[in-house]
């Protein structure tokens, strides 16, 4: 039987330092250096998986390969991805390969509207998204772009965005990427922490940062 967990149950489990929970799911970067010693890194990976038959998400670069860690069908992160997030790290400490927790993030875009009904279908269309099941939300299928979420509102906005992006990071990531915004020439426009923070840029346009709630089932909306 598969189980779902929490954030917090994954992260304070042995063996998953290399890791952070984010928007759907758990990602980890791992600093390969080299196209060659991430292959390697990644047939690893692969007899793990087919062994556990369950199977990561890979991104292969030239100088890192980032693995993402989600049960589709259950869309919650649960015990098989556990299981393999801490098989995984076994592999890469026995390669000589480092994770650094600092390069991964999670973006998506957020909608605000009226009648998400109505304008969800031309963002799938024009997107070439589809529909995450059981939510208001699209995702592209070959998870190569963000996913778009959708807020419903209460009544029609005229003094701020109804567009903005969620920048998911790791929690111990926040403080600095947010400071660094500030820096930029940002300010903060509301701030709902640990939970997210919201920022704008000198014209307005607006961000939430957004570390996942470590109670809270990770996935987006």
């Amino acid at each position: 039987m598969v189980v779902q967990i929490l954030g917090k149950q994954f992260s304070e489990a042995e063996g998953v330092g290399d890791w952070r929970v984010l928007f759907l799911g758990a990602k980890a970067y791992f600093a390969t250096g080299s196209f060659e010693r991430g292959v390697a890194f990644i047939d690893a990976i692969a007899k793990i998986a087919e062994s556990a038959g369950h199977h990561p998400d890979i991104d292969l670069r030239y100088s890192g390969v980032i693995v993402r860690l989600f049960t589709a069908d259950q869309h919650a992160l649960t015990d098989l991805d556990l299981a393999l997030a801490q098989q995984i790290s076994v592999a890469a400490r026995e390669l000589g390969i480092a994770a650094d927790p600092s390069r991964v993030q999670t973006v998506q875009l957020s909608l605000d509207a009226l009648v998400i009904a109505d304008i969800l279908p031309f963002w799938k269309a024009v997107l070439g998204y589809i529909e995450i099941d059981g939510e208001d939300d699209l995702e592209d299928p070959m998870w190569n772009s963000a996913n778009v979420t959708f807020q419903q509102m209460d009544e029609p906005r005229t003094d701020r965005n109804r567009i903005h992006f969620d920048v998911s990071v790791p929690r111990d990531q926040a403080e600095k990427r947010i400071a660094a915004a500030l820096a930029a020439g940002g300010h903060l426009v509301r701030d709902e922490g640990p939970w997210w923070w919201t920022l704008a840029d000198s014209e307005g346009n607006e961000v939430d940062i957004a570390p996942w709630a470590d109670d809270q089932v990770p996935y987006s909306g």
